[in-house]
């Protein structure tokens, strides 16, 4: 079973391994906080301004003004902002978000191209056929927010469309959410380095409903 303790300790531990791996080049360590009685959240500085990516703007300025409020767990060399939050009620969770924000920009790249050209960790993410979007799983179980198929208690979003919720089984592990972004958008350092990534002893039970499972889905590993 799995709590704001043990999920802060992951989450750090995660961090610290990008930081070791020299994979990120600037990070906040997560806190553990009382929103009240019953609520516990695992969070990071300047957490709140989570909510500019959902407004009608632009994604490089949605990028901007995170990268400058400093919005992330970790900052990879290439730019891209790593987040991860989790919210517990009555010592279950409720709630968690996290989001992989790639960088419109590449100003790095730009700046000192042997950082990449001489590493083909970032082969893929300086080719001119990339188009950078942002990436978020999203978990909420409050009953005022899903409904089944239409808002999935857990679910992918993909770039800005509004309505764009991907069942997906269950909530999401920071070790498996890491290795998700590692594996798909980072395939040389997945290989070079994934070996001794912290790995979670625990997964979340499924959250997928009947219906939510007769349509195209992403399926957790339990294992």
């Amino acid at each position: 079973m799995s709590t704001p303790e043990l999920l802060l300790k992951q989450i750090n531990a995660l961090i610290g391994y990008l930081v070791e791996r020299s994979l990120a080049h600037d990070q906040n360590y997560v806190f553990q906080r009382q929103l009240s009685a019953t609520s516990v959240e695992v969070t990071f500085p300047q957490a709140d301004r989570f909510s500019i990516a959902l407004k009608n703007r632009a994604y490089p300025e949605v990028y901007d003004v995170l990268a400058a409020e400093r919005a992330y767990v970790a900052k990879l060399p290439d730019g891209a902002l790593i987040q991860m939050q989790y919210l517990f009620d009555r010592g279950e969770l409720e709630r968690h978000r996290l989001a992989f924000f790639p960088s419109p920009h590449l100003e790095e790249f730009q700046n000192n191209p042997d950082v990449y050209l001489e590493d083909d960790i970032y082969a893929d993410v300086v080719a001119r056929n990339i188009v950078p979007f942002p990436i978020r799983f999203d978990f909420d179980c409050r009953h005022f927010v899903w409904k089944e198929l239409e808002h999935p208690k857990s679910h992918l979003s993909l770039g800005q469309y509004q309505n764009c919720r991907i069942p997906v089984s269950a909530p999401i592990s920071p070790a498996c959410f890491i290795d998700f972004i590692l594996r798909n958008f980072y395939s040389t350092a997945f290989n070079q380095y994934t070996d001794s990534l912290p790995k979670s002893p625990w997964c979340f039970n499924d959250s997928i409903l009947l219906l939510e499972q007769s349509v195209l889905h992403i399926k957790i590993p339990t294992i």
